[in-house]
């Protein structure tokens, strides 16, 4: 999360790269539950940072905020991001939280079924911007009038975009558009880990549902499975988050991410050494 002294942040992810991790994520959120009256730092210079003082890391966004950005704008960013990165980027993208960012900029909260909607345009936007295939566009959340987006992605056709989604109407934007989905179970915050893999279970039924119905086969989509936002404390055992991965694995997911353990955090205070342990255990440098 960007709320530490960047001094830490660009010394934390130098750290996680030595150690051979693959990819480090950033929340998009102006204020964010219990960090809103402590320092956070914007996603896209953070990001933007990163990618000048890593060399092998991807770098991408847990998830990209529609309440606090327009599609296009979003884009261009990731667009010179994945410039800056020399083809690293990945672009997360959700629906947007009922948190503070929902109305800091004096909108109204929109509904669940609202911000679904809006998802699927939003998502249909960058995809066709970065491949070069929307000029304008006139829909029921975005007007846009000759739209450029150049010189494009320096990883093409565009860079991989991954998206955030619980339900079966957001499944099908991932089955549309997606080249990653992202996970993790429900957003109950007492949810046990056996509640969190059987919503997952539901949810890969409808992925695999709509992936059927669109003619595309589900295994070319990554999933990715985020740790931490349930009740269970995977990190706090090597054991623990390697039985995870496990049966996630089996469950066709690709990739597994983590919360960077942080003493000052209630939820995240899980022991330091986890990271070089899963590193190790993992053979994270081969």
């Amino acid at each position: 999360m960007p709320t530490d002294p960047w001094p830490e942040s660009v010394t934390a992810a130098q750290r996680l790269e030595s150690l051979g991790y693959h990819h480090v994520w950033v929340y998009d959120h102006l204020s964010w539950r219990r960090y809103r009256d402590l320092p956070w730092h914007a996603t896209y210079p953070w990001l933007t940072g990163l990618a000048a003082s890593t060399r092998r890391l991807r770098l991408g966004t847990m998830v990209s905020n529609p309440n606090i950005r327009h599609p296009l704008v979003l884009a261009r960013d990731a667009m010179t991001i994945d410039h800056v990165s020399n083809g690293r980027m990945i672009l997360g993208i959700g629906a947007g939280g009922v948190g503070a960012d929902a109305s800091v900029l004096g909108q109204q909260p929109l509904s669940p079924g609202q911000r679904i909607d809006r998802l699927g345009e939003y998502v249909q936007i960058v995809d066709e911007s970065l491949r070069g295939e929307l000029e304008d566009h006139d829909g029921d959340w975005y007007t846009i009038r000759g739209a450029r987006m150049l010189p494009g992605s320096r990883q093409q056709p565009r860079f991989p975009i991954a998206v955030a989604a619980a339900g079966p109407r957001g499944l099908r934007v991932v089955a549309e558009r997606a080249d990653m989905w992202i996970t993790y179970g429900s957003t109950k915050r007492d949810e046990t880990e056996a509640e969190a893999a059987a919503t997952v279970r539901r949810q890969l039924s409808w992925l695999h549902q709509h992936c059927d119905a669109l003619g595309r086969n589900p295994a070319g989509i990554d999933k990715l499975y985020l740790v931490g936002n349930n009740s269970a404390r995977t990190l706090d055992s090597l054991e623990q988050f390697t039985d995870l991965v496990g049966r996630y694995a089996e469950l066709g997911f690709t990739d597994v991410v983590f919360h960077h353990p942080r003493a000052d955090d209630e939820v995240w205070n899980h022991p330091p050494d986890i990271v070089e342990e899963i590193a190790e255990a993992f053979d994270l440098t081969r």
